[in-house]
């Protein structure tokens, strides 16, 4: 049924289809949460929250697809044996990004939630989103981190 996902993928290395998505998606994330940050610095405040929120969805549907295709394709160790880095390092350099990527699903979703709270507020009286503001800024470095680290495993599995 998912028989494609472990084909060999389209950037030209050793990994398989579903990798070569995933670092797709992750690599432009980035880019993806600037535009939609530009919807709020343009006053399209309807738009900035539904692409925002549209972008976690699919970020977190991409995780899970991710898991999977890990899951059932053998795991870290399967994909780790290839590379020509040692063991120890891709672990623990696997252990950072996953510590970086969890910090950062726990602020977006923080970040969403004050952004929905501030909105509610801004509705009832002349509250401020500040808050949300200053912590969709801290949250873009962390997607930024995440998303450049995670394409650093990808090219210590499959390129090295």
């Amino acid at each position: 049924m998912m028989d494609y996902m472990f084909k060999t993928g389209f950037l030209s290395t050793n990994a398989p289809f579903f990798m070569d998505i995933v670092t797709i998606i992750v690599a432009l994330l980035p880019l993806l949460i600037f535009i939609a940050t530009s919807f709020a610095i343009n006053g399209k405040y309807k738009s900035h929250k539904f692409a925002q929120i549209f972008i976690f969805i699919v970020s977190v549907i991409v995780v899970g697809y991710f898991e999977y295709g890990v899951r059932i394709g053998g795991g870290f160790e399967k994909f780790a044996k290839d590379s020509s880095l040692p063991y120890h390092f891709l672990f623990y350099f696997l252990i950072f990004h996953v510590f970086i990527a969890i910090t950062t699903l726990l602020l977006w979703i923080r970040t969403i939630y004050y952004g929905l709270d501030s909105n509610y507020h801004f509705k009832l009286s002349s509250f401020s989103p500040t808050r949300h503001a200053k912590m969709g800024k801290k949250l873009s470095r962390w997607i930024i981190l995440t998303s450049v680290t995670g394409i650093m495993v990808y090219i210590f599995l499959f390129m090295f």
